[in-house]
């Protein structure tokens, strides 16, 4: 037996349980849900692109996911550098505090922005005492508290991908690149930055699907008044019962996330020119 038939036989049992674990599920979710009154999803899906407020909650999952992931690269990619270039004997503990905040659970997170952003929280009572505001500020249950939630949420997916990506980029090169006169910014530039887009691209991709996709954080630092997707398709599937509408939202959601993945392939390819 050839090697190539060998692996195709290790890679069966893997890909039997995916297709018949996750994309038969889904596909059935997406397309026909057994529980749906109305199992018309296209038409569901229509309506919908036509409904202002599904849209303004589109928008908003977007522009959240959006800032999230640039505000998540600004603050994971420095770090993730850094670590790449400390010494090899301090880069396992450094990663691992960095990473670290992803052993505890989303909840226990995502509550202590409760404490921090709350009318009577640490940002409010230190406004008023620094005399900006005259009583408490209720940062909860804005725009700004999703994405504060979110940053914190996935800031260590990014320092991990981006430290993935740097730690193959040999420090020589930038050496190399100084020793012919070019700056560091400029070493870092045209040598690091290009070799490490790929990697870097991987984790904003990631960052994005996450949190377009998120349910915990923008369910209790979003409220009512502030709606993601993930908690459109909650209130379809749990409270209205709703399951084409629900099944119409989780298509969206796919979409968004398929067309992130789309951009980033393009950005990688013209980052590899």
């Amino acid at each position: 037996m050839s090697r190539r038939a060998v692996s195709g036989l290790l890679l069966l049992p893997g890909m039997a349980l995916l297709a018949f674990g996750f994309l038969y599920p889904f596909g059935i979710t997406l397309f026909a849900p057994p529980a749906a009154d109305d199992p018309d999803v296209l038409g569901k899906l229509g309506s919908m692109l036509g409904d202002g407020y599904v849209l303004e909650v589109a928008a908003r999952t977007v522009r959240v996911a959006a800032l999230t992931t640039a505000i998540c690269l600004l603050l994971g990619f420095p770090v993730a550098y850094l670590i790449s270039r400390a010494p090899a004997r301090r880069q396992g503990l450094l990663l691992a505090l960095a990473v670290f905040p992803l052993l505890l659970s989303t909840v226990v997170r995502t509550f202590s922005w409760l404490v921090i952003l709350g009318r009577n929280g640490l940002i409010s009572s230190l406004l008023v005492d620094l005399g900006l505001a005259d009583g408490g500020t209720q940062l909860l249950y804005t725009e700004f508290a999703l994405v504060a939630g979110l940053t914190q949420l996935f800031t260590p997916i990014m320092i991990l991908t981006s430290y993935s990506s740097l730690s193959h980029v040999d420090a020589k090169l930038e050496e190399a690149a100084r020793g012919l006169g070019a700056s560091s910014g400029r070493a870092f530039r045209r040598v690091v930055l290009p070799l490490a887009l790929p990697g870097v691209l991987v984790g904003a991709t990631l960052v994005f699907a996450g949190a377009v996709t998120a349910f915990t954080t923008p369910l209790l630092l979003g409220g009512t008044r502030n709606r993601t997707l993930a908690t459109l398709l909650y209130d379809y599937a749990n409270v209205k019962l709703d399951w084409g509408a629900a099944s119409a939202v989780a298509l969206i959601m796919t979409a968004l996330v398929l067309a992130a993945s789309v951009v980033s392939g393009r950005l990688s390819k013209v980052g590899a020119v």
